[in-house]
């Protein structure tokens, strides 16, 4: 299991046992961990080194309008890997958070959320690409990358997606389903649907911040509301 999702099962955890219930709480104090063993490991391995030659950028998808995308185009910046669907009881929260963190974030040019579509839970993707597109640009306003539909589990899983399975030890169980992915395509870290984006606010400024390049120049990241 990859020794991010490790380290972060470990202190999910050791919070619960000091009974912290508040879910961005837990978030936060993850983060803090997170970040720690970021720098660590990043000195451990070299900073710019890939542990394995397959990663998550590793791959290809298809984007909404039919056209091949390598994902190497978005290697050196931390993506948010969700499986989304536009008739799910999350699908508005989910949204409105994307596309809070998007925003957020969208200066730094270090950041995408990448939204799948996938009907396989509680068949609420059912639409054409032609529809997935027009609810999620024109109706939700999406600034994001989105991708043709997926399957996520079961058969034919898209091999991207077996990657974020396999080094989190989490499926997707249903709808929004959020893979935090760093700079060099490894996961952070995997929350289900009663996670907001929101909550992902600190973790994300944190892969952000163990970017090679904003090391050098950490002191545009110095205070907590420059984000």
């Amino acid at each position: 299991m990859n020794y991010y999702i490790s380290i972060i099962s470990f202190f999910e955890f050791y919070i619960m046992e000091i009974k912290i219930q508040s879910a961005s709480t837990r978030t936060s104090f993850i983060a803090v961990f997170l970040v720690c063993f970021m720098h660590i490991s990043s000195h451990a391995n070299g900073e710019t080194s890939r542990s394995s030659d397959i990663d998550f950028y590793t791959f290809e998808a298809y984007d909404i309008n039919n056209e091949r995308v390598s994902l190497e185009k978005f290697r050196g910046k931390v993506s948010l890997v969700v499986n989304v669907a536009s008739e799910c009881g999350y699908t508005d929260g989910h949204y409105t958070g994307l596309n809070f963190l998007q925003d957020t974030f969208k200066d730094t040019q270090l950041f995408n959320v990448l939204a799948f579509p996938c009907n396989q839970f509680g068949q609420q993707e059912p639409g054409s690409s032609e529809a997935i597109y027009n609810f999620v640009y024109e109706r939700k306003g999406a600034k994001f990358p989105l991708f043709a539909k997926i399957n996520v589990i079961n058969n034919n899983v898209h091999p991207a997606w077996s990657f974020l399975i396999n080094n989190s030890g989490h499926a997707p169980n249903w709808n929004f389903w959020k893979y935090l992915v760093d700079h060099n395509g490894q996961v952070i870290g995997a929350w289900g649907p009663h996670t907001s984006p929101e909550d992902l606010l600190d973790i994300i400024k944190l892969a952000i911040q163990n970017i090679p390049s904003v090391k050098k120049n950490s002191a545009q990241f110095s205070r907590g509301d420059e984000f």
